[in-house]
């Protein structure tokens, strides 16, 4: 009776290495087709994109490009369920666990910054320059505040420290918010 269990598989998570098996072949076409991307329907962000993906060894695919032209082509801060949205209205087939995975690989590669605002949703930043956020707290609006000269500058650090990573964030009312006369 064992070699009967043996020989058909009893749960869907049994079956998934022959199914990974016979998909292999597709992964290969697929890798073949991510120079072209590179190189054909690039826009005025594929460069980087294309270039900061290759330096960390993370291969170019088509879900990876679309999740970060979502970001690109609406710098708001969207939280990854934002993303999922955005980039399903073009790609109905992708699933917000794919999101997730490309917002990380993007991540890791230094193309997006996670922005984490107290218990609230991640959100991601297309932005590569170093910069603050500042956060809106009635509307929740988060905003790009740019930095003026180094951190080392700026505030009074240890000497001989050395800054790996640095979030700043500053909250209040942003101007739509804020009453007429504020200041």
């Amino acid at each position: 009776m064992a070699s009967d269990s043996q020989q058909h598989p009893s749960s869907p998570a049994e079956e998934a290495p022959a199914r990974r098996r016979r998909s292999a072949p597709r992964r290969s076409v697929r890798q073949g087709a991510a120079p072209a991307l590179r190189k054909g329907k690039a826009s005025h962000h594929g460069d980087r994109y294309g270039d900061a993906m290759a330096r960390c060894g993370i291969r170019l695919t088509p879900q990876r490009r679309h999740v970060y032209e979502a970001l690109m082509e609406q710098r708001d801060h969207p939280t990854a369920l934002d993303v999922f949205m955005r980039v399903k209205a073009k790609v109905p087939s992708i699933s917000l666990a794919t999101v997730y995975n490309c917002l990380e690989a993007l991540s890791d590669s230094g193309l997006i910054k996670p922005v984490h605002l107290d218990r609230g949703s991640s959100r991601y930043c297309p932005n590569p320059v170093p910069h603050g956020h500042f956060f809106c707290d009635q509307c929740g609006a988060v905003m790009d505040v740019p930095l003026h000269g180094s951190l080392e500058k700026n505030w009074e650090v240890p000497s001989r420290t050395v800054i790996s990573q640095a979030e700043i964030t500053l909250r209040g009312l942003c101007p739509e918010c804020a009453p007429d006369g504020a200041a």
